[in-house]
């Protein structure tokens, strides 16, 4: 059998290895953009880092914060080493969101969204009122650590959204429920303007979100002109206690 010349199958491996080494190139730099953005919320070794958050966009956080809750509500939790997470957020933090949401129990922001150790702020208060600590912790989150959204969760059949209906007075929390009471009045219904009426009450707690993202951009000139340049989203969501959906409100 005649041999082919030695120069051939040469000049096509050359050939082969550059078209294989340019094509596993494009396939780790693909990989690596795509690392970025599911750092967030979606591995379960390592925190955040600075480089990591800060390549991602406005768009990209609420993005993956939309998928975390959709690996929640199927199912799906990314498998994380919590301990893991906490030694390498031990030397700095670089969360990419601070979530501003309520108190109840059964609203945990982290779990919700299924982040880990140093993916996220969060801040929790009764019917996720703003108020001037409040304030100041979001500017700290964003202005000087870098977080990249503000979020204002509420959820469904909230209990301080339902004492405020009422007009609850108890110690410290009568004017802590006092904050509540504009959503109330900005809150259109047609049926029974109840706290057990269910709609009603969800209909005020998302008139709550929609009224603390407006005071958050008010009262806090920081945090409006941050979001102003685009360095910021500000955005609200509502959770839903029965189904475990979170629902997005407002637009970046």
């Amino acid at each position: 059998m005649k041999q082919m010349p030695s120069h051939v199958p040469r000049a096509h491996g050359a050939s082969t290895r550059r078209l294989f080494l340019a094509a596993a190139a494009g396939v780790c730099a693909a990989a690596r953009t795509d690392s970025i953005s599911a750092q967030f919320g979606s591995t379960g070794n390592a925190s955040l880092t600075k480089q990591q958050r800060d390549s991602l966009s406005v768009v990209q956080v609420i993005d993956e914060l939309r998928k975390g809750n959709e690996r929640f509500r199927t199912g799906k939790l990314v498998s994380r080493e919590y301990r893991d997470q906490q030694r390498t957020s031990a030397a700095g933090q670089f969360p990419a969101a601070v979530v501003l949401g309520c108190i109840d129990s059964r609203a945990p922001a982290e779990i919700i969204f299924d982040v880990g150790i140093g993916d996220t702020f969060n801040v929790r208060i009764a019917g996720n009122v703003v108020n001037d600590d409040l304030l100041g912790s979001l500017e700290f989150a964003c202005a000087v650590s870098g977080a990249k959204v503000v979020l204002v969760l509420g959820h469904t059949a909230c209990g301080a959204i339902k004492g405020a209906i009422d007009d609850v007075e108890m110690g410290n929390l009568t004017g802590l429920l006092a904050r509540i009471k504009p959503a109330i009045s900005a809150t259109k219904f047609s049926g029974n303007r109840s706290s057990k009426t269910p709609a009603f009450v969800d209909a005020v707690a998302r008139a709550n979100v929609v009224l603390g993202i407006e005071n958050i951009r008010r009262r806090s000139p920081i945090l409006e002109e941050l979001e102003r340049k685009g360095a910021i989203g500000i955005v609200g969501a509502m959770y839903d206690l029965t189904t475990g959906v979170v629902e997005m409100i407002g637009k970046v």
